[in-house]
Parts: structure tokens; C-alpha cells; sequence
């Protein structure tokens, strides 16, 4: 196998050009065969081959006797081995990864448990293998990753180790790229308001969406993307686990809707869909916990819907789609409060993160993790203040408590059939979602998405007339971040009703919208009329009684006559 010589590295000796994020990874070095090296027109040409151990011999003899027609036997001679592994060297170049049924992977393998390491050096070092004299032992050399070299750290992604690298060392200095690259992941979140996966219009995996808004109780659509390792077709199993964790205010979608914590999931290999099966595609749980994880057990062995195999490259990728919400029954207490573990919740970042965990040696069992990726859902709310026109003795307006309205979200210019309740929750009936004045004349609204909204009043305070029955639009805008933060709504978002708020009331804080609604008092019309209308009740009784009188005295002259 050739290698372009790196005229900067030293003679007799092999530099190993880490994939981003190995760049701490070691390497160690078995030598199969020592060889006399000189550098050719088409690459590397060794003569004077020997066994470098009877360990080497006994491990590739071992080995390649066993390979059906390979034609080696325990008295093979170097000559021999060499004329074979040249002849069958098929996909072992020097910019491919090697495939996990390839001869020469399985070689690797043997090698590396039954013969004494040459030597070890880290990634970009110059390794100069020597003898006792120091004497430089050119030959051929098995490299490969030192996997205790690989360490886990939270602060960034699990390094990966190389598919096995063959190589001859001697004469110029050779330099080789790492057979391997770290897996990565994304999550996004869709934001309905500009109908994207992405944000700056970058692909999904290099600039994902990260925030959006959302109503309580309605869905939000995310989705996890992973990569894997350019070498996993050197691995055999590809062990493969998305671990997403929901924040505490929101709830998944679960299969038929119901609360079984079946978590209802779209996962996808390059757009095939990968039937759910233990075995033979993934596995889905959502634990008490708020966590969310979907698993492989062997990546490269699953099957679509229909059974039918799925082919895993190193350009693959690996989506888990799924909807969530903020769940109105975890966010309220028994008095309808929110809890205060969401501090307040408005505005501030619903933070939902995922990891991945990867293979990440083709020839030793071990994972890795990449570093944790957040997304983030928010929400808005309202507040509210009813007053009077009339000023009191201290010349401020009214608190109007008891003052009823309704709240309808505004979609095409048209007021939906739903209202929405205090806790930001949709209903049908109007009178089910009725907001109330305190005494303070406030109401509050949370829950509420980006958007625009119609604030009706149905019942006024007694004595003022219902200055806003015709409604107040108001419309909540925001400039989203990708990092989390909190976030206030735009101000100046009364687009109709200005004419019953009271002069620069409207003001934002985080998460929050607020106006003040003014009522007319009602007018004090002159009341006259009511001592004639008295006199005539009165009046109109004495006539009465005099006529009943009349009439008894009538009677009573007609009966004596009679007599």
C-alpha cells in the first residue's frame, strides 16, 4: 500500500493526521515485518522481507489460514503472505476506511491482541520506530488507535479511533489521514412563523433552528439529526442512541394520543423509515424523568416498514421527528398559579437538549457522547388593567374589578371560533373562558403564541358603559435568539381599540404585553316625573276607594227599600 511521502517528515518514519476532534488521540504501532525501504516512482518498494516476531508470524499465519482459498498454511513463507495480502488488497487504500468483512480488518484485529506494540505516539507526532542501537526498523506496520487515549468530557464530543491502518515505514517520511471522523448532532425546532427547519439559510445539521414559540397546549414540531462515523463500515454492530430531554413544563406526543408514554416518533435512515423492532431497527421510552431516548442497537442492521434492508454509509443520516407541548397541567398549580420552578414562564427559554451516543472503536466494544444540543419553545402573556374615566379624589382612575371579556387569537383577519382562558388553554365555549377583573381591575393571560389577538368586554362594571365590546387588537411580535435568552415582545402592538387604552400604557417587559382598557362612566340623565306619577297612583287610589264607598252606600239604600 502507498502513501505520498511529507517531504517535512523525518525519514524512516509515519505521521498520523488527526480527524477534527482527535486531535488528543494516541496511536499505538505493531510491527508485522522488518524490510529494507526505498522510495520508488509509484510508491514504497521493500526488499529483504522477514517476520518483525514469531508473535507477528504466529498471529497473521493463525489468521490467514483460516480464510477460505487464501492457500496459507502454518509453512508459509513471508514471500507467500506478502503475494497474497498484495493480491487481495482491494478497498485498503489510502483514503479508505476499510470494511468490517474485509481481510484485512479481521488481520488487524488478530495482530493487535497477540503481538507486543512497537511503539506509541499521539496525534501530528513524528513516530521514528528504533532499536536498541537506534537503528531505524523500517518494515510494515500495523497502526491503530490507543483507546486510552479517548476519555468522555461533557465540554465536547467523544473522540472516535481509526479503522486499522497498514503501513510501510522507511526511506521518506510517510504522513496519513486518520481513518475515522466523530459522529455529530442537531436538534431543530420548526417555527411556524417562518415556516423553517433552519435558520440563515444553512442546512439542518450546521444551522439548525433552535428557538420558536408556541400557544399552551399546542404542539411543536422537533426534529433530532445525527451523523455517523466516515469509517463505520469497519464496524460490525453500530451502537446508536439519541437521548433527548424535555424540559419540565412539556409533555411529547404519545401514540393514539393517549397517556401510555409510548412516545409517538418518525425515525428515518436517509429518508427510509425504520420499523420499530427491537432487533432489527430501533427501540422508543419517555421516562418519568422528562426523557425521551430512541436506540440501535446495530445501526447497520435495521429494515424499513416493509422489511426491507437498509443500507448505512458514512454519508448517512439518522432523523428522529416528534411534536411536544407545554402542558398546561404541569405548569398550574391547584389554584391555578404557575409553579414557581418555571419562573414565571413568559419569555424565559423552554430548554429542550439532546445527546448522542455512538460506537466509537470498530474492534473493541465502547461509546462515546457527543456534547449536549438545545433547542428552546417560548411563550407569551398579557396583562391587563381596567379602569374608569372618572378620577377619584386622588386623581386616579378607578380600578374596575368583576369587568368580563373574552380573548380569541386572530388568524387572516378573522377572530377563531376557540377562547382562550387565563392559562392560555383554547375552548369552545365562550363562557368557559371568560378573564374577570380582580379587584385591582387586572387580568393576566399566559400561554399565549406569537401572534394576533382580539380582547373583547361582554359585561362592564355597573354604572360604565363597555367601551371595548367592539374588541382591542393587539398583536405579540418578537425577535427570537439562538442562545436562550430571554425574550420581550416588540412594543407599539395595538393595531385597533387605541381609542378606549389609556394614553401610553402599552409597555412590554419579558414575555409580557401591557395595556390599560378605560370605561366610560355612564351619564347621570335628569329624573323627572316621578312626584306626578306618585300623585296620580295616589289620586288615582282615592278615586277608587270613594267609588267603592259610593257603591256600598248605594246598595245598602236599595236593600231598605226593598223592605
Amino acid at each position: 500500500m502507498a502513501f505520498a511521502e511529507d517531504t517535512a517528515t523525518a525519514a524512516d518514519s509515519i505521521k498520523i493526521n488527526p480527524s477534527k476532534g482527535n486531535e488528543n488521540n494516541r496511536y499505538k504501532a505493531y510491527q508485522i515485518f522488518t524490510a529494507d525501504v526505498i522510495d520508488g516512482d509509484n510508491g514504497k518498494v521493500v526488499s529483504n522481507v522477514a517476520w518483525a516476531s514469531p508473535e507477528a508470524k504466529q498471529a497473521v499465519l493463525g489468521y490467514l489460514k483460516t480464510v477460505t482459498g487464501s492457500d496459507i498454511t502454518e509453512d508459509s513463507t513471508e514471500q507467500d503472505v506478502i503475494n497474497y495480502l498484495t493480491g487481495n488488497s482491494s478497498g485498503t487504500g489510502s483514503t479508505t476506511a476499510i470494511k468490517n468483512d474485509n481481510l484485512f480488518n479481521e488481520l488487524a484485529k488478530k495482530i493487535e491482541t497477540s503481538v507486543t506494540q512497537a511503539g506509541s505516539f499521539g496525534a501530528r507526532d513524528t513516530f521514528q520506530p528504533t532499536n536498541n542501537e537506534g537503528n531505524a526498523l523500517q518494515g510494515y506496520y500495523l497502526i491503530v488507535t490507543d483507546m486510552t487515549s479517548i476519555t468522555r468530557d461533557d465540554t465536547k464530543d467523544t473522540s472516535t479511533a481509526t479503522s486499522p491502518i497498514f503501513a510501510i515505514v522507511g526511506a521518506g517520511g510517510v504522513t496519513v489521514d486518520e481513518k475515522t471522523s466523530i459522529p455529530t448532532v442537531s436538534k431543530a425546532v420548526y417555527d411556524d412563523g417562518d415556516k423553517n427547519w433552519m435558520s440563515n439559510g444553512g442546512d439542518i445539521l450546521t444551522s439548525p433552528n433552535k428557538a420558536a414559540d408556541s400557544a399552551m397546549d399546542d404542539w411543536v414540531d422537533y426534529k433530532l439529526v445525527g451523523t455517523v462515523a466516515s469509517n463505520i463500515d469497519t464496524y460490525s454492530d453500530y451502537k446508536y442512541v439519541f437521548t433527548d430531554k424535555l424540559p419540565n413544563s412539556m409533555t411529547p406526543k404519545f401514540v393514539d394520543g393517549s397517556g401510555n408514554n409510548v412516545p409517538d416518533v418518525t425515525v428515518k435512515i436517509d429518508n427510509q423509515i425504520v420499523k420499530k423492532d427491537a432487533e432489527h431497527g430501533y427501540t422508543k421510552s419517555f421516562s418519568a424523568d422528562n426523557v425521551l431516548t430512541v436506540g440501535f442497537k446495530n445501526l447497520k442492521d435495521c429494515v424499513d416498514v416493509k422489511d426491507n434492508h437498509i443500507t448505512v454509509n458514512a454519508d448517512s443520516k439518522v432523523t428522529v421527528e416528534y411534536k411536544a407541548k407545554l402542558d398546561s397541567t404541569k405548569i398550574f398549580d391547584n389554584d391555578g398559579k404557575i409553579k414557581g420552578i418555571f419562573d414565571g414562564l413568559v419569555g424565559k427559554a423552554q430548554t429542550n437538549t439532546v445527546k448522542l451516543t455512538y460506537s466509537n472503536n470498530p474492534h473493541v466494544e465502547g461509546t462515546g457522547d457527543t456534547v449536549v444540543h438545545p433547542a428552546y419553545d417560548y411563550t407569551y402573556g398579557i396583562d391587563v388593567t381596567k379602569v374608569g374615566s372618572d378620577k377619584d379624589e386622588n386623581d386616579k382612575y378607578p380600578a374596575l374589578g368583576n369587568v368580563e371579556f373574552t380573548l380569541q387569537e386572530v388568524v387572516g383577519g378573522s377572530a377563531q371560533e376557540q377562547y382562550i382562558d387565563a392559562k392560555g388553554v383554547k375552548h369552545i365555549d365562550a363562557k368557559d373562558a371568560l378573564l374577570k377583573t380582580d379587584q385591582d381591575g387586572k387580568i393576566s393571560v399566559v400561554g399565549l403564541d406569537e401572534g394576533t389577538y382580539i380582547l373583547k368586554e361582554v359585561t362592564p362594571a355597573p354604572g360604565y358603559n363597555n367601551s371595548a365590546k367592539d374588541g382591542v387588537t393587539f398583536t405579540i411580535r418578537r425577535t427570537l435568539n439562538q442562545v436562550g435568552q430571554d425574550v420581550a415582545p416588540s412594543g407599539s402592538t395595538i393595531v385597533d381599540g387605541l381609542e378606549v387604552t389609556k394614553d401610553a400604557t402599552t409597555t412590554t417587559e419579558v414575555g409580557k404585553l401591557s395595556f390599560t382598557i378605560v370605561d366610560k362612566k355612564g351619564s347621570n340623565l335628569p329624573l323627572t316625573g316621578f312626584n306626578g306619577v306618585t300623585f296620580t297612583w295616589i289620586a288615582g287610589g282615592a278615586v277608587l276607594c270613594i267609588g267603592v264607598a259610593h257603591l256600598i252606600r248605594s246598595r245598602k239604600r236599595d236593600e231598605g227599600s226593598e223592605e
